[in-house]
């Protein structure tokens, strides 16, 4: 089958997400997280522990504890999260070690409280640009994506809990402070994480009754471009039938609309809803 140009341009954003997101979250890990001994997460985490106890480097046990889980993956979540995965696997322990052949980075700050902030806060954007794009970064994330399939939650809440048992175990072999700025870590990691899966895929609902509500409809269609459902309603104190406007346009759109509702019926009753993502015709895919 002939590859696309909708298709080759969606594998190369697949690809550069991956790399990209792979590369950043190895960055911060060698920057920040190893240097000033903060606990972490995630396979991470746990060579982190071993790492301690075994003459091993700490990106070879992120290597094969990835390895291991990504077997696991296939076998649960099938072969698409395999093949998207498999790069992660691979890619993070190579620019994990790349990096820390680079004892520079390790004195950007000297500051721990900075260091855990700038680590969680590009750790939560590395996962979030692999996780948008429908891969993981590998160790935990499968496990993760097999929790969120199964209960239907975001990804982010798994990952904090995840990495809080993580965190918790490595207070055997840590300070009560490295625990502290940890969680400082994670927190700010799931919060970013959050942001970023949904960025750029929030909407705006109007919901409009009104009188003129038939003309409200043709200045959506019409000026605003955007879909409408028309909708049979009844007013609570009367019983009157009347009709509503229901509508999803995008942020920047909310004061042109405003205003113009506003111009065809300063009466008109409008509730705005910000919602995190819309899905469907006109918005994931082409009208």
């Amino acid at each position: 089958m002939a590859l696309t140009p909708l298709k080759a341009k969606e594998s190369a954003k697949t690809a550069l997400c991956i790399l990209a997101g792979n590369a950043l979250l190895a960055f911060a890990v060698a920057a920040f997280i190893i240097p000033h001994a903060l606990v972490m997460g995630g396979t991470t985490g746990i060579a982190l522990v071993l790492a301690r106890f075994l003459p091993i480097n700490t990106a070879l046990i992120v290597l094969l504890l990835n390895t291991v889980l990504l077997v696991l993956g296939l076998l649960i979540l099938g072969k698409k999260l395999f093949f998207t995965s498999i790069a992660s696997t691979f890619l993070y322990p190579a620019f994990l070690a790349l990096f820390q052949s680079f004892p520079a980075l390790g004195q950007l700050t000297q500051n721990r409280l900075l260091a855990a902030l700038f680590g969680g806060g590009l750790m939560g954007l590395a996962m979030g640009l692999v996780m948008r794009v429908g891969s993981s970064t590998g160790g935990t994330d499968i496990s993760n994506l097999i929790f969120a399939k199964l209960t239907h939650r975001r990804v982010a809440v798994f990952v904090s809990l995840s990495d809080l048992v993580i965190v918790a175990a490595q207070a055997f072999v840590s300070d009560s402070e490295s625990i502290l700025i940890g969680i400082v870590v994670l927190a700010l990691e799931a919060l970013v994480l959050d942001y970023v899966t949904v960025f750029g895929q929030a909407q705006i609902q109007l919901f409009v009754v009104s009188e003129r509500a038939e003309a409200i409809k043709e200045y959506f269609l019409g000026e605003l471009q955007a879909g409408v459902t028309m909708q049979l309603i009844q007013t609570g104190l009367r019983g009157k039938a009347q009709k509503a406007v229901l509508c999803i346009i995008p942020p920047r759109k909310l004061y042109a609309a405003n205003e113009m509702i506003n111009r065809i019926d300063p009466a008109a009753f409008i509730t705005i809803t910000k919602i995190k993502e819309v899905r469907g015709k006109g918005f994931t895919r082409a009208r």
